[in-house]
């Protein structure tokens, strides 16, 4: 063995000691979370995601979100919802406003599976400090970093603080956010 595989091999074991053998999702919501699992068979078990579920079910959204995808979701939390103005949940679950319900609710995922670290990179390396993506609703989302932590923003300049990141899934993955983001 020469002396730089030598010394790779040991970097690695340096590094590697002080990880986990298997890094595992986080819990939300008081629940385990399961990479073989989808964003659905998920998400219904987060005690702090029973509002937006309810939504995905009015809006008729349950079969998309368990597609094969991939997906990165923002996952806004109970809190966020009930920070609306009063009457706002209730108002988009009526049936009559199934189509803005279904615009909010895919307002909030992006195709593909961007992992924080990935979003995170992209929003510093790019020229204005902001990572841009569109929607499924079409809408445009923007993150960016402040100090360690990962900020994404609505078409109206509202930021929604990722709180935890990269809950992993079998078609996509979940971030969980503090502010539901709203289209214009």
């Amino acid at each position: 063995m020469t002396h730089s595989a030598r010394n790779i091999l040991l970097a690695a074991a340096i590094i590697g000691a002080g990880l986990p053998a298997h890094a595992e999702n986080p819990t939300v919501g008081g629940a385990a979370m399961f990479e073989s699992k989808n964003i659905i068979e998920n998400a219904v078990n987060s005690a702090d995601h029973t509002t937006l579920v309810a939504a995905v079910k009015a809006a008729g959204l349950v079969d998309a979100l368990q597609s094969p995808g991939p997906f990165t979701v923002f996952a806004p939390v109970n809190a966020a919802f009930a920070a609306l103005p009063a009457g706002t949940v209730d108002t988009l679950l009526m049936p009559e406003n199934k189509p803005t319900l279904t615009k909010v609710l895919t307002a909030h995922v992006v195709a593909g599976n961007l992992s924080g670290a990935d979003i995170m990179r992209r929003a510093k390396a790019s020229s204005d400090g902001y990572f841009h993506m569109q929607t499924l609703s079409g809408d445009a989302l923007s993150a960016t970093v402040r100090g360690r932590n990962l900020y994404i923003v609505d078409e109206s300049g509202n930021a929604s603080q990722v709180t935890i990141g990269d809950v992993n899934q079998s078609n996509g993955v979940i971030h969980v956010v503090n502010t539901v983001l709203l289209p214009k």
